[in-house]
């Protein structure tokens, strides 16, 4: 289970590819990556910056790991999160999981995305041509979460 929580940019191939490296049980790895959208509730968004509470950040998103390991057979995870401002192409979360078969790997990896939109403590404040905004929480991950 592996956690990180930084400011700059990650390599997601090299980060998968160390995920599973010399682990010769590994038959599935699944991943998602999250990006900043330059569109965000009809405005446009030039900086998205996200904000933390160091630590318990860390320790919301090893519980999430902890989690996904307990409900399914999972070899490893891995969750990069960055915060600070970022731009629209930037990426923002890296979930990667490992399994011996594809069914446990994509359901973790969903499940991860899934409990960290709702319950890992980021913030996210969008600068739009309107001014500065917070972004709210939305319905529809607390829908997708709570099938969990």
């Amino acid at each position: 289970m592996r956690v990180r929580v930084q400011q700059q940019d990650f390599d997601a191939g090299a980060e998968l590819a160390a995920l599973r490296a010399g682990d010769a049980r590994v038959g599935a790895v699944a991943a998602f990556i999250g990006t900043v959208r330059d569109v965000n509730d009809g405005a446009g968004v030039a900086t998205l910056t996200l904000e933390h509470y160091p630590g318990m950040t860390e320790r919301a998103l090893e519980d999430i790991c902890r989690q996904a390991h307990e409900r399914w057979a999972l070899y490893d995870t891995l969750v990069i999160h960055r915060y600070g401002p970022l731009q629209p192409t930037d990426q923002i979360v890296l979930v990667g999981v490992t399994a011996a078969h594809r069914g446990a790997a994509f359901a973790a990896c969903e499940f991860i995305m899934d409990y960290l939109k709702t319950r890992a403590p980021f913030w996210k404040k969008e600068q739009t041509p309107q001014g500065e905004r917070w972004v709210e929480a939305r319905a529809a991950d607390d829908e997708a979460a709570s099938r969990w």
